[in-house]
C-alpha cells in the first residue's frame, strides 16, 4: 500500500501502490498514436520524411495502415507497468510520510521527493524505454535496418542475444536525468497547481480541477523536459554502428555543431500536444481510482459498525 489523499483536517487516505501505473497505462491506450508520432517520427526525422504531426499520422496509416499508430503499444504499457508504478509509488508513499491532518509538503519538498522518484523510475524502466522508443521507430527505418520486434517481451530477448545485457540500459543517464525532470515538474507542479485551485480559488475538488491541475503540470514538465527528451530518444534509437565511440558529450557536441540551440526545443509542440494530454489523462484516470477506492472503503466501514 502507498499514497495518500491532501485533505486538510483529514487522517491522509493510503492507496494501492500500483495505482499510477495502472492510471498511466489507461492513458497509454488513448495517447501512444501521439507518443508514436512525436518522440520518433519527428525528434528523429530524416530529410524527405513528413515534418508536421498530421501529415506524419497521414504517412503511417498509408504505410503501416491505421494499426501502424500503435506500433511499440507492448513497450509503452510494460513502460507504464515499471516506470510508471515505480515513480508514482515511490512518489505517494513519501508523500504520505509527510502528510498529517494539519500539513502537507511544500513545494520544494515536493520537487526533492518527485526527483527521488523519478531517479528510481528511471532505473526501473529504462529497458522498457529502450525498446518503446526502438518498436515506435523501426516503421521508419529501411527494411533491411528494420529490428522486426514482435512485442515488447520478444524485444528484450532479442536485444539480450544479440547485443548483450547492457543494452538494456542504454541511455540510461539521459533516461534517468529526464525522469527525474519530468517527475519534478510533472507531479509536483499537478500537487501544486491542484492546492492552489482548491485553496486560492475555491474550486472545489473535482474533474474542473484535476484537469486545470494536469493541463498546467503538461506545460511545465513540456517546457523543462524537452532538450533530454531529444537527446534521449536520439541515443536509443542508435543502433551500435552509430553509437560506438559516441558519448553523451560527443553527441551533444555533434547536435550543437549541426543545428545550434534550436535542436533544444525541437518538437515542442507536438511534445505538448502528446504530454499534455497523457499528462491529463492520466491524473483523471489516478483520481477515479482514489475515488472509487474511497468509496468502496466507506462501504466498507459502514458495513462494519
Amino acid at each position: 500500500m502507498a499514497a495518500s489523499d491532501n485533505v486538510k483536517g483529514a487522517a491522509p487516505i493510503h492507496y494501492p501502490f500500483w495505482f499510477g501505473g495502472s492510471a498511466s497505462c489507461m492513458a497509454t491506450g488513448v495517447t501512444h498514436p501521439l507518443d508514436l508520432c512525436n518522440a520518433v517520427r519527428l525528434q528523429t526525422r530524416k530529410p524527405g520524411d513528413p515534418s508536421g504531426m498530421f501529415r506524419t499520422v497521414i504517412h503511417i496509416i498509408k504505410n503501416n495502415g491505421v494499426l501502424g499508430l500503435y506500433n511499440g503499444l507492448s513497450a509503452s504499457l510494460l513502460r507504464g507497468l515499471t516506470y510508471s508504478t515505480t515513480r508514482f509509488g515511490v512518489y505517494e508513499e513519501l508523500k504520505s510520510r509527510l502528510t498529517t491532518p494539519t500539513h502537507s509538503p511544500g513545494l520544494p519538498t515536493l520537487i526533492a521527493m518527485a526527483s527521488t522518484a523519478g531517479f528510481v523510475g528511471g532505473l526501473v524502466g529504462n529497458p522498457a524505454d529502450v525498446l518503446n522508443v526502438r518498436m515506435q521507430s523501426d516503421a521508419a527505418l529501411p527494411a533491411a535496418q528494420r529490428r522486426n520486434y514482435k512485442h515488447a517481451f520478444h524485444g528484450l530477448v532479442q536485444m539480450i542475444r544479440t547485443e548483450g545485457p547492457s543494452s538494456l540500459f542504454r541511455g540510461l543517464w539521459p533516461n534517468s536525468a529526464r525522469a527525474i525532470l519530468m517527475n519534478a515538474s510533472q507531479l509536483a507542479s499537478y500537487d501544486t497547481f491542484k492546492r492552489v485551485c482548491l485553496d486560492k480559488f475555491g474550486m472545489s475538488d473535482n474533474i474542473n480541477t484535476h484537469f486545470t491541475a494536469s493541463l498546467m503540470a503538461g506545460f511545465v514538465a513540456t517546457s523543462i523536459c524537452s532538450p533530454v527528451d531529444v537527446i534521449k530518444t536520439r541515443i536509443m534509437s542508435a543502433s551500435p554502428a552509430e553509437s560506438k565511440g559516441q558519448g553523451i558529450i560527443g553527441l551533444l557536441k555533434d547536435v550543437f555543431k549541426k543545428e545550434g540551440f534550436s535542436w533544444m526545443f525541437r518538437g515542442w509542440t507536438p511534445s505538448f500536444v502528446r504530454l499534455a494530454p497523457q499528462t491529463i489523462a492520466t491524473f483523471l484516470f489516478l483520481e477515479e481510482h482514489k475515488k472509487i477506492y474511497r468509496a468502496l472503503n466507506s462501504k466498507t466501514s459502514d458495513a462494519a459498525i
